[in-house]
């Protein structure tokens, strides 16, 4: 298993970091069928060979990602991709 960690501030309210959780997560349903769900303030999202947790609160937002086996050789692909979504979604 790899793990890929990313934490990055924000300047919007909780209500708004929410929002560009969801957007984000519906993009990436769409691009990658990645299902998810929320639980409190934590988003938490798989699918076959991805798992992980998307914490929000009204400074931060935090993204634990946990790689199978089979894509671990993506690992730099799959980071360069989230944080272009970051980018898009939280930029600083």
């Amino acid at each position: 298993m790899s793990d890929i960690i990313i934490r990055r501030q924000h300047g919007k309210s909780l209500a708004e970091a929410r929002a560009s959780a969801e957007h984000m997560a519906s993009e990436l349903n769409e691009e990658f069928d990645l299902s998810y769900h929320w639980d409190g303030d934590v988003m938490r999202f798989k699918r076959p060979g991805v798992a992980g947790d998307l914490s929000v609160d009204d400074q931060q937002v935090a993204l634990n990602i946990r790689l199978g086996f089979l894509l671990f050789a993506l690992k730099p692909t799959i980071e360069r991709e989230i944080h272009r979504f970051f980018d898009e979604n939280f930029p600083s």
